[in-house]
């Protein structure tokens, strides 16, 4: 199941609408089109001035009606978000508005320019007006919001019992600017009992007194997205009406909430985090500003190795030039080897050279820090391939060594593609060892009832036909596994030889057209990324431990790489 509350960008707007812009039930919606789901891209829409409103790729805007049907929350660290909506109203028929969904901004009643919410008078003074049409930009929340908390509690319990934070301070320019109360004055200072009435500034200022302090070890997971409940508030309506929190099973939400108690969120707010790994490796997110430089400087690190993109850096608004000229003064090599991130295809053809790359800088001495954007994937991932092919440790220990150190979520799968991909360059033709991939061949017939049989150069040389299992309608499966290479085969259906039309063809020796099927691939130097062929048959690595001839084929094809590699070529002039 998926859940209904995950981070969406712009982008999820099109699963309801169209490319830019569309009319709903009388409401309005606004989306744009975006290259990374980031949380700080920016990303451009229009208003209705056509004056321009910069938003961060997780935010959205949406036009409505008054009346919204929106019953706003105010968090105990100052925030206003959505805490639940209205049956029927014009918020629920935006089908995008989700409860959670943190309130950034508002339009004034013409539409012309927008406020930015900064502390509870804002949203009020939205709410008052009674008719007319807003536009509202909101945060989706990195994290599948815990509705269930919402449920615990009732109204009143909301308001006199939770999130009263007593606050005495001497500095009145702390507090909000349109109070609706006469608490606290006088030249001795006051005390207030609810953060709504301080400014958002104000309660920061107040918990940085605290001496909150990071450190630069790992520090990935963050906190719950809901914090304590000051109050609660919506426009004035006329008559009842029914609040609801979403159109799901609260208890398959919690269930769904449980199972992503594991899934990592990245902070780039948080600022630089890594982890020592070896005396020499280092591994985390990825360098945001020249003091980040002069971080990994003093603790002893002399060359760096990055795998984010441009793109990505300035998506981020990271200043990569002034961060180069950081490292060229400081004496840090920087190399950058950009790998797609979120792509496991690009990091399997680009881990063999980027393996290379941080032997190259061991062996020349150097104190590596390997980074990506998030430090969840690419970085570790290319540490554990050094690991798994250079010291011949084995994957799975090299696996639980790297995450028992550092907090991240590699690309496992990724590593043992790779891993065979660097063996099939030192062997001549096909494997000759044991299974290295499972696959699951697929034939979807016409008809229900058929009799289906596998046939091919790796069942008995054509001789021994594998029988399919019905799967359900006309389609038909075989599982098998083989070693990488290349294949062909065919399908006979109630004894007549076919090929699939789902799957690619080729011509053998004899003219005869045969399904083909290419498990694996070579590893190189300079890969080539080409568009995967479409196929209906299903491939999937198997991870196993390496027989001895498999373990040194592996050393010396990873070697072949490292040693064909120049660091200094990547190095920015």
């Amino acid at each position: 199941m998926s859940f209904p509350l995950q981070l969406i960008s712009c982008r999820a707007a099109q699963d309801f609408h169209s490319r830019d812009s569309s009319f709903i039930n009388g409401v309005f919606i606004k989306t744009r089109t975006t290259r990374k789901k980031k949380n700080q891209l920016k990303v451009l829409a229009m208003s209705s001035d056509n004056s321009t409103l910069k938003m961060n790729l997780n935010e959205y805007m949406v036009t409505l009606q008054k009346p919204l049907g929106i019953r706003f929350g105010l968090s105990l660290d100052g925030r206003i978000f959505v805490h639940a909506l209205k049956r029927g109203s014009n918020a629920e028929k935006s089908r995008i508005i989700m409860v959670g969904d943190t309130l950034k901004k508002t339009s004034d009643l013409s539409g012309g320019s927008f406020t930015e919410i900064k502390n509870f008078g804002d949203a009020q003074e939205m709410l008052t007006e009674e008719t007319g049409s807003f536009s509202l930009v909101l945060e989706r929340p990195f994290s599948p919001f815990p509705i269930h908390e919402l449920h615990q509690l009732s109204d009143l319990d909301i308001l006199f019992n939770r999130g009263r934070m007593p606050v005495a301070t001497w500095n009145k320019a702390l507090l909000a600017s349109n109070l609706q109360t006469t608490e606290g004055g006088g030249n001795s200072g006051f005390v207030v009992f609810s953060s709504k009435f301080l400014a958002s500034p104000g309660l920061k200022f107040l918990n940085d007194q605290n001496g909150h302090v990071g450190s630069g070890l790992q520090k990935n997971i963050l906190s719950s997205p809901v914090s304590q409940l000051v109050c609660i508030f919506s426009e004035k309506e006329p008559g009842d009406g029914e609040w609801a929190h979403g159109s799901f099973p609260l208890e398959e939400y919690i269930k769904a909430l449980e199972r992503s108690k594991g899934e990592l969120y990245y902070n780039h707010s948080l600022g630089m985090r890594y982890s020592k790994i070896t005396e020499q490796i280092y591994v985390g997110s990825c360098i945001q500003t020249d003091a980040d430089v002069k971080t990994l400087s003093d603790a002893g690190i002399t060359a760096v190795l990055n795998f984010q993109s441009g793109v990505e850096a300035e998506n981020w608004e990271i200043n990569s030039k002034s961060i180069n000229e950081s490292c060229q003064r400081l004496n840090v090599l920087m190399i950058n080897y950009p790998i797609k991130d979120g792509d496991s295809f690009d990091l399997r053809k680009r881990l063999p050279f980027s393996v290379g790359l941080l032997l190259r800088l061991l062996k020349k001495n150097h104190r590596v820090f390997v980074t990506c954007t998030t430090g969840f994937d690419r970085s570790p991932a290319c540490v554990i391939a050094y690991l798994h092919w250079m010291t011949d440790t084995p994957l799975h220990a090299a696996h639980n060594f790297v995450t028992g150190l550092h907090t991240c979520k590699p690309d496992r799968p990724a590593i043992a593609w790779a891993t065979w991909d660097l063996i099939a360059m030192v062997e001549s033709g096909r494997h000759d060892g044991p299974a290295t991939h499972a696959l699951t061949f697929v034939w979807n017939g016409h008809n229900e009832g058929e009799d289906v049989c596998l046939v091919g150069d790796f069942t008995g040389n054509w001789k021994e036909p594998i029988k399919a299992t019905h799967k359900g309608g006309a389609k038909y499966e075989v599982e098998i596994r083989l070693p990488q290479g290349k294949y062909y085969y065919k399908y006979i259906i109630n004894g007549n030889w076919r090929h699939s039309t789902s799957s690619p063809t080729e011509r053998d020796e004899r003219g005869n057209i045969n399904n083909v099927i290419m498990i694996g691939d070579t590893a190189s130097v300079r890969p080539t990324i080409q568009p995967q062929q479409k196929d209906a048959n299903l491939i999937k690595v198997i991870e196993r431990p390496l027989t001895e001839n498999e373990r040194f084929m592996l050393a010396k094809a990873a070697r072949c790489i490292a040693f064909s590699v120049c660091p200094i070529r990547l190095v920015p002039k």
